[in-house]
């Protein structure tokens, strides 16, 4: 299986938990997290598990294809999470065109090139799983770039839903709705990370659970969007 964004926090939870239950976990992120990468696959085979590090830009179409093609000489893909992030906060006025951009690339765009070459490489069967956002349902204030970035992925992943469902390929599309135990909610939102003393943030662990729980799925019940908070979080 290919995670899409293995870095701290639900990347890493998403690898370990994949890997425990017995699959080789390609683990993906862009070339200057190649220590933090090959840290968290070296964690994994001292653990029992199957990993490789694959440094590799979601952005890049020629990356992408390479990084399908080099997976699956390795054998069959079952399945595929796409969990890149690129959560900004920027008033409006701050929000440079730039900065619009990459986020689209990175949540968006990228979204597509790995919906499409997972597509292509899981044939007729196994499964596609989207990471979006508190952003993929509503714009928040200092949020243009981030929530129309997530509105776009979640508008390909039902889209890929309803092409590839009845090819046998199960596209789920999950809502993350409140803050994960990461580093990045540490360090901005240190008022917020506090709620961790009272499980008033998301584990990455129960969310991981959660994925993996949706991979087994049988095909007579599918759930193509799932939300998950924390019990306080206001909806």
């Amino acid at each position: 299986m290919i995670i899409i964004g293995a870095g701290p926090g639900l990347g890493s939870s998403l690898a370990k938990k994949f890997a425990k239950e017995g699959h080789h976990v390609f683990a993906v992120r862009r070339e200057r997290h190649s220590q933090e990468l090959n840290s968290l696959c070296d964690e994994i085979k001292d653990n029992g598990g199957l990993a490789t590090a694959i440094p590799a830009d979601a952005r890049d179409e020629e990356q992408v294809k390479n990084l399908f093609s080099e997976v699956s000489k390795s054998g069959s893909i079952d399945c595929v999470v796409f969990n890149i992030g690129a959560n900004v906060f920027f008033s409006i006025e701050e929000t440079t065109s730039r900065v619009f951009r990459k986020v689209w690339e990175m949540a968006t765009f990228a979204g597509f090139l790995v919906g499409r070459e997972a597509a292509k490489h899981l044939k007729d069967k196994g499964t596609i799983i989207f990471t979006g956002a508190t952003a993929s349902k509503r714009g928040g204030a200092g949020f243009a770039a981030f929530s129309s970035a997530k509105f776009g992925l979640r508008a390909v992943a039902q889209s890929l839903a309803r092409e590839l469902g009845p090819k046998g390929i199960h596209v789920v599309h999950t809502i993350i709705d409140g803050a994960i135990d990461h580093p990045w909610i540490k360090e901005n939102f240190p008022d917020i990370y506090k709620l961790k003393e009272v499980d008033g943030i998301l584990n990455p662990d129960h969310i991981a659970e959660a994925y993996y729980n949706l991979h087994l799925q049988e095909k007579t019940a599918w759930t193509h969007e799932l939300d998950l908070r924390p019990y306080m979080e206001k909806f």
